[in-house]
């Protein structure tokens, strides 16, 4: 039976909650998200108390425990592919891809591997949110209306508001006509007008500021915000203040489907029929300031540590220490153990954002604590049992081992998916 947009209005809490760019939209069940992880976890190696209190040293044994959490969960969750990086300064480092990256041509996934990073977007695009804001030519307490006419609640609004999901903007892919176009036609380029008017058709859900509920609609405006008061288009902006200063050479913000090679082909069922399709060749535009980039594994490294100190690798500022203290100040969801600042989270200690769109899954988080970065990468965004993304399992399995006291866990009530 063909699936139906109501059918398919579905994600793992987490995604809703902490930004995972996907089509369909809604809640899960009550309790899902914190029955199924426990499942895994109680088939995973048990960590020894050895290495420092925040991070386990990485030896060759925890290595292998990582390997074996790593390999349970991609059978357990059907993934094709998978790449996983751990580094902690002064450790081993633990790089290792599994699995295919094409399931016909058998291709091998490998840590070079250009991948799709859905709402990992965020993080670049309100990073040049705050940069303006660094410069004093715009405020994150001015109303969106100032800079962009048509918003509904326009005037009341704040680009704070945006940036920390808390406009009460619907979100656009959560619209059942959205979500029959870009199924019906996955090669279809959309403009941010036309994506904005798929959420201004719905009335405000609720009064800025009153809670929080993540819309992709709210990073649309910001990107149409940046390009506005910078002068430049979206992705050129980020080239010149964000990706070149950093480095980040493999990371860019395609204007179509561009796809550059090496990349993984990537698998999902948010289709019109229900049926597993390929999905590399999708254009991303239907997500732009919200999840259109690509990345790759080395580049993830270096932009998990520099979003989360505001620091490029040479030292230079990328956000000043006022601003980006704002960022990093992350009220709470509704979840326990996990705030969402400004177009980032941190849950348990780990900073950093998520990303799902159809085929495509990662996690790039920071523990400050002992400067470790966890980043993984991999090409499906089809759920566990229906409920959790893949890249909630992966985070979890692999931070039980690395750092038991700071386990990316999300027990999730049934109000935070509403």
């Amino acid at each position: 039976m063909p699936y139906t947009s109501a059918m398919l209005r579905r994600t793992a809490a987490i995604a809703v909650v902490l930004g995972a760019l996907t089509v369909p939209l809604a809640g899960a069940p009550a309790g899902a998200l914190a029955a199924a992880p426990a499942a895994f976890a109680e088939r995973s190696p048990t960590p020894s108390p050895s290495g420092s209190p925040d991070v386990r040293d990485m030896t060759p044994a925890v290595a292998r425990q990582l390997d074996a959490v790593v390999q349970h969960v991609m059978r357990e969750a059907d993934v094709p592919g998978v790449t996983v990086g751990v580094w902690t300064p002064g450790q081993s480092d633990y790089v290792r891809s599994f699995g295919v990256a094409n399931k016909a041509t058998g291709q091998k996934m490998s840590p070079d591997l250009y991948m799709r990073i859905g709402s990992e977007t965020k993080t670049f695009t309100v990073t040049a949110l705050l940069q303006l804001v660094d410069e004093g030519r715009v405020g994150l307490d001015d109303p969106i209306g100032k800079y962009v006419d048509g918003v509904p609640g326009g005037d009341r609004i704040t680009l704070r508001d945006l940036a920390g999901m808390r406009s009460g903007l619907f979100n656009y892919s959560e619209d059942a006509g959205f979500f029959k176009a870009l199924t019906s036609d996955p090669q279809r380029a959309f403009t941010p007008q036309q994506l904005l008017a798929y959420s201004f058709r719905h009335p405000v859900m609720f009064q800025p500021g009153e809670k929080f509920s993540y819309s992709n609609t709210n990073l649309i405006l910001l990107g149409l915000l940046v390009e506005k008061e910078s002068g430049q288009p979206l992705g050129d902006y980020l080239e010149q203040h964000v990706l070149k200063p950093a480095g980040m050479s493999h990371t860019l913000f395609p204007t179509g489907n561009e796809f550059p090679a090496p990349h993984a082909q990537g698998y999902t069922n948010q289709t019109a029929t229900g049926k597993v399709q390929e999905t590399a060749g999708w254009n991303p535009s239907w997500g732009w300031a919200a999840g259109a980039m690509i990345s790759n594994l080395d580049d993830l490294r270096t932009w998990a540590r520099t979003v989360a100190t505001g620091v490029f690798p040479d030292g230079a500022t990328m956000v000043g220490p006022v601003v980006q203290k704002q960022r990093l100040t992350t009220p709470s969801t509704g979840i326990q153990g996990a705030g969402y600042g400004l177009g980032i989270f941190d849950v348990q200690g780990w900073i950093g954002h998520n990303g799902s769109l159809p085929g495509y899954e990662s996690l790039t988080v920071y523990l400050p604590s002992t400067r470790t970065t966890v980043v993984v990468l991999l090409n499906t965004d089809i759920s566990y049992k229906g409920d959790i993304e893949p890249s909630t399992l992966f985070g979890q399995a692999i931070t039980r081992v690395v750092s038991p006291d700071h386990v990316f866990n999300l027990p999730v009530p049934a109000s935070a998916t509403r």
